[in-house]
């Protein structure tokens, strides 16, 4: 079959995508693979990137052996936060030779440029963590380190279920406001007391990590008044304004009608009042500003890049786009170890 022109990967905590597409945006193949984990670890190693890139070429009954399987090569990659780590990463794909050229890009690239028709904007990602990136109209870039505490960062699944446990605990003890979260935290794990969830994690019964589960139900309880609740809830739109705002000063993009594209598990919540404050607080920044929460799936904005670097036609993207609806084609593997 003819090459490719683009192999492009979208690859989070929680799932990796691969599509191969020809330059007039036709899908040639792809698959999904889910890490064994799962646990929001970045997958800038090498090894669940591997497996999702040979299941892409299985399906589009490419042989991965022969030479270079496309011809762009387009990698967004939770974990490509710093120049050390894209170098890293770049090693391993220059020696796993798939592409003649390669573009290596933080996963909040590829949410940008899946949520809007236009090259630049905004992207702010709140899955497992939380990051944000930015492109100007004369190309200029804007990205956060996204290292968690250490970087000054808040937010995701994890932060908020670490603080919904917190609260929890606190009201059980008296040392806090009294939350509904001290009842439906433990409840989600099949407990009755906040204090007995701490002793699980704390032996080992129960992994720490699992806090990410608990967003929906500080978002249920917010719907329901609880006044712990809505403080993460609005603790968490207002890290989201935080970083999108810097992101909108620092390319100086205050004054334009600039598309804030808004992807990742927390924004599946559909709790208006969440949202609303998000944009009164981008509106303050940029009174022009739209914002959009992200439908398609992010490796839709991985292959746009590629075919954006090949000066692909505009009726391409309508096509792919078209194509990649809710999820790429072909198979979703589970990775086991």
């Amino acid at each position: 079959m003819t090459r490719p022109a683009v192999l492009a990967v979208d690859g989070g905590g929680s799932k990796i995508d691969v599509v191969l597409v020809a330059r007039d945006g036709t899908v040639a193949g792809g698959a999904r693979v889910l890490p064994p984990d799962g646990n929001g670890r970045d997958p800038s190693h090498s090894g669940p990137v591997i497996a999702a890139v040979d299941a892409a070429l299985h399906d589009a009954g490419i042989d991965p052996a022969r030479g270079p399987v496309a011809g762009v090569g387009v990698f967004c990659l939770a974990g490509a936060d710093l120049p050390a780590d894209d170098r890293r990463i770049q090693r391993w794909l220059r020696e796993r030779d798939w592409t003649t050229e390669t573009l290596l890009r933080n996963d909040t690239f590829a949410v940008l440029r899946a949520g809007t028709d236009r090259t630049w904007g905004v992207g702010v990602v709140c899955g497992f963590g939380t990051n944000c990136s930015a492109v100007a109209p004369d190309g200029r870039t804007f990205r956060l380190p996204a290292l968690g505490w250490i970087a000054g960062d808040w937010g995701g699944g994890s932060d908020i279920g670490e603080a919904a446990l917190w609260h929890a605990v606190r009201s059980q003890d008296g040392r806090g406001e009294r939350t509904l979260l001290a009842t439906t935290v433990p409840g989600h794990f099949g407990l009755r007391r906040p204090r007995q969830l701490m002793e699980a994690m704390y032996f080992g019964r129960i992994s720490t990590g699992r806090v990410a589960e608990l967003p929906p139900l500080v978002f249920a309880a917010a719907a329901d008044g609880d006044l712990v609740a809505t403080s993460i809830v609005e603790r968490q739109a207002d890290e989201i304004v935080s970083m999108a705002g810097t992101a909108i000063r620092k390319l100086r993009m205050t004054k334009l009608d600039v598309h804030v594209v808004l992807g990742g598990g927390i924004f599946l919540n559909g709790f208006g009042p969440f949202f609303e404050r998000i944009e009164e607080g981008l509106r303050t920044i940029a009174p022009a500003a739209t914002m959009t929460i992200l439908e398609s799936p992010p490796v839709v904005g991985a292959a746009l890049l590629g075919l954006d670097h090949l000066g692909a036609s505009r009726a391409a993207g309508a096509r792919l786009r078209s194509a990649l609806t809710d999820r790429p084609p072909g198979r979703t593997l589970e990775r086991k170890g």
